[in-house]
């Protein structure tokens, strides 16, 4: 076990340990939930997982693949999918947006986990993260960088990260007629649901990407674009602040409160351990 990385972030948000995570995917993470965000997906789906690369606290036995990207592709159920979670104990889980034909090619095209493929189709997803706004205390992503605090964030940066969800949501809305807010645990995922938008090139993805940057979002162009599949599995626990991602409703968008809102926040700090 490696010294945990020194990230800061607002009070309350800590990163979970390992029987943490090995309680939440026993006990509270929510199979049915799961099932219900995959439901009309009717192509495989390649779940991920990265152990302990940002946390640098991961189970001994998986000393070896710490900072890799375990790719999960070989599983009958969603049973097993938890099985594999409960095994793994990681920091953060992921689902590849991309959609496949069937699992010969899941298996071959996301084992380069990167990059939007020719005959396939992927989500299109919208990310906002906290870190990337300038703070008047922690200073801009850059600063931040040059201190190792990429991925540190101040309770300021989060509210800003949440305007702009809003005030992105809004916009996307005058286009697209199925939007669903994730809150990853940082920051914000929107995702789009339209089903004409899978199939949607690299060159399209980024023409809508080059407008909202225009406009002054701060959307990550490496998810929006296709450049990186994976995305962090609504229900599963992010490890690096202890938070569960949970999907939500435009209207809750305002008053949410990931500090203390009772469905993002573990039993297990709940419980004031």
């Amino acid at each position: 076990m490696r010294k945990p990385a020194p990230y800061r972030f607002p009070k309350g948000m800590r990163p979970a340990s390992v029987q943490e995570r090995t309680e939440f995917y026993r006990r509270e993470f929510s199979l049915e939930k799961v099932g219900k965000w995959f439901r009309g997906w009717d192509n495989p789906v390649v779940f991920a997982v990265v152990v302990g690369r940002h946390t640098r606290i991961y189970p001994r036995e998986y000393q070896k693949e710490w900072k890799k990207t375990v790719l999960i592709d070989e599983y009958k159920n969603l049973q097993d999918l938890r099985e594999d979670l409960v095994e793994f104990r990681p920091e953060s889980a992921y689902y590849d947006r991309n959609v496949y034909r069937g699992w010969e090619q899941a298996r071959l095209e996301s084992d380069k986990v990167r990059g939007l493929g020719r005959d396939f189709g992927q989500q299109l997803a919208f990310d906002v993260d906290p870190e990337n706004f300038d703070c008047p205390i922690h200073g801009s992503l850059d600063e931040k960088m040059a201190k190792r605090q990429g991925l540190s964030f101040c309770r300021l940066e989060l509210q800003l990260a949440q305007q702009q969800t809003i005030e992105l949501f809004d916009l996307l809305e005058r286009r697209f007629s199925q939007l669903q807010v994730v809150y990853s645990g940082r920051g914000f995922h929107i995702h789009v649901f339209d089903r004409h938008t899978f199939n949607w090139t690299r060159s399209q993805r980024l023409k809508l990407v080059r407008f909202l940057q225009r406009r002054g979002f701060l959307t990550d162009e490496w998810v929006a674009a296709g450049g990186m599949r994976l995305i962090r599995l609504p229900y599963s626990l992010n490890g690096l602040v202890s938070r569960i991602a949970v999907p939500l409703k435009r209207g809750e968008l305002e008053g949410f409160n990931p500090l203390t809102e009772e469905r993002c926040v573990p039993r297990f700090l709940r419980a004031g351990s």
